[in-house]
C-alpha cells in the first residue's frame, strides 16, 4: 500500500440534535501478528446498519453540503429521540457490520499468512471504510471464484435466518411464521424451509410480495392487508402446526394477530375445552422495529403464549462456538444457492451519501438493498 490511509464513513449525533453523516481519511494501522488488511470491495446496508447510519433522524430533514470525499449530510433528531441515545452523543460512529474483500496483508501468524491474498468475509463493525484491520477469527475465507458481492452479506441475514430455525428446533417447535418475508432475510429463510423440509408461514404487506415468494416455491404465503388475512392465516397455521414466530414489524397489531390465529388453529384439532386457552406454548419473537408504534395485544389466546426480543449476537453468544461455527460451514457451502443475495443497486463511499440515494435505502423498501463497495 503506498498511500496507508483510507475514506471510512461516519456518523456522528451532536447533543444539539443534529446528525452529521461524513467521511474522513484515517490511517490504516500495521496488523498484528493474528491480524490482516482487508480492501473491502462489498458491504450491504442493512436495517440494523441505518440504525447506527441515520438513527431516528426525520428523513424530511436531510441536507448536504460539499462534494466528492468532502460532502457532509445533516439532518434534525427529534429531541424526543435523544434521551434514549445518551451514549452515543457527540461520539463520532463508524458504521457497517459486515463485508467482504481481498487481504492485501496479513500478520507473522501462520493463519494469518493463509489468508493472504484471499477474498474474505468480514464481521466486526466499521465496514463502511475502504480498508478494514481485523482478527483471522472475524474473517470468513470465500469458496475460490466467489466475489465480493457474493460474500457480503453472508454473516448477518444468513445466520439469523439460519439462527430462526434452530431456536425453533432447540425449543421444541416444528414450523414456523416469519413477517415482512419477502425480504432479502425472508427468501432465504424460505429456501431454508424448503431445503430442510421446515413448515413455514410467510406473511407479506402487498400481492406483489406475495408474488416473490411464490416465484421460488413458497408454499403458505398470506397478506397482511388482504380482508380474509386472519381467516388465510388460521388456515397456514393449521396446515404447517406453527407454534413459533419471528416479526420484524414489532409496533401494531401483527404480533397479537399472529397470536390469536395460532390459538384459534390449535382449538380446531382441539379434543377437549379450556376455559384458560390450549395449553400449547405460543412464542413470538420480535427483531425488527419496521413499525415504530407500541406493540398491541389484543388477548384471546390462553394463558401458554410469550413475547420476547430476539438478536443474532446474543443467539450465537447462547449456542457457542460450535453451533456458531457449523451454521457458518454451511453458509459457505450453499453461498451461491440457499443464502445468495441480491442487490438493487452498487454505490461508492461518496455515492452513498447522495440524498437520493439516502432516501432510497433510508425507506428500508422490501426487494431493494443497497450495496456500498468502498473502492469503486
Amino acid at each position: 500500500m503506498a498511500d496507508p490511509t483510507g475514506l471510512q464513513l461516519r456518523s456522528l449525533i451532536k447533543k444539539s440534535g443534529e446528525l452529521e453523516i461524513s467521511l474522513k481519511r484515517i490511517a490504516i494501522p500495521e496488523p498484528g501478528a493474528d491480524e490482516v488488511v482487508v480492501r473491502v470491495e462489498g458491504t450491504p446496508i442493512n436495517p440494523s446498519d441505518l440504525g447506527l447510519l441515520t438513527g431516528p433522524a426525520d428523513p424530511a430533514s436531510f441536507k448536504s453540503t460539499g462534494s466528492g470525499d468532502d460532502v457532509v449530510v445533516t439532518a434534525k433528531v427529534p429531541e424526543a429521540a435523544l434521551a434514549g441515545l445518551a451514549a452515543r452523543l457527540d461520539e463520532s460512529m463508524p458504521v457497517g457490520n459486515e463485508g467482504a474483500g481481498v487481504v492485501i496483508k496479513a500478520g507473522s501468524s501462520a493463519a494469518a499468512q493463509a489468508l493472504n491474498g484471499k477474498m474474505v468475509a468480514m464481521i466486526g463493525g466499521a465496514m463502511y471504510a475502504q480498508y478494514r484491520v481485523l482478527k483471522v477469527a472475524e474473517c470468513l475465507p470465500l469458496p475460490d471464484g466467489a466475489t465480493a458481492a457474493d460474500g457480503a452479506s453472508c454473516f448477518v441475514n444468513p445466520l439469523t435466518s439460519l439462527g430462526m430455525t434452530e431456536t425453533m428446533r432447540r425449543e421444541g417447535h416444528k414450523a414456523l411464521v416469519h413477517t415482512a418475508a419477502a425480504s432479502n432475510l425472508g427468501q432465504m429463510l424460505n429456501r431454508i424451509c424448503l431445503k430442510d423440509g421446515i413448515g413455514l408461514v410467510n406473511i407479506v404487506r402487498s400481492a406483489e410480495q406475495a408474488k416473490i415468494l411464490r416465484d421460488i416455491g413458497a408454499k403458505h404465503v398470506v397478506d397482511s392487508t388482504a380482508p380474509s388475512f386472519m381467516n388465510d392465516l388460521t388456515a397456514a397455521l393449521v396446515e404447517t402446526g406453527a407454534t413459533i414466530a419471528f416479526d420484524a414489524i414489532g409496533g401494531g397489531k401483527l404480533a397479537g394477530q399472529i397470536l390469536n390465529a395460532m390459538e384459534a388453529a390449535i382449538n380446531k384439532t382441539a379434543s377437549t375445552y379450556s376455559r384458560y386457552g390450549s395449553n400449547v406454548h405460543k412464542q413470538v419473537y420480535i427483531y425488527g422495529g419496521l413499525d415504530v408504534r407500541p406493540t398491541e395485544l389484543s388477548r384471546g389466546f390462553g394463558m401458554a403464549w410469550g413475547i420476547g426480543g430476539w438478536l443474532l449476537f446474543p443467539f450465537l453468544q447462547k449456542v457457542g462456538p460450535e453451533t456458531g461455527h457449523k451454521l457458518r460451514q454451511r453458509v459457505v457451502a450453499e453461498l451461491k444457492t440457499t443464502f445468495a443475495s441480491h442487490y438493487t443497486k452498487v454505490v461508492s463511499l461518496q455515492e452513498a451519501l447522495q440524498l437520493d440515494n439516502l432516501a432510497a435505502y433510508n425507506k428500508r423498501a422490501t426487494g431493494e438493498k443497497f450495496l456500498i463497495n468502498p473502492n469503486k
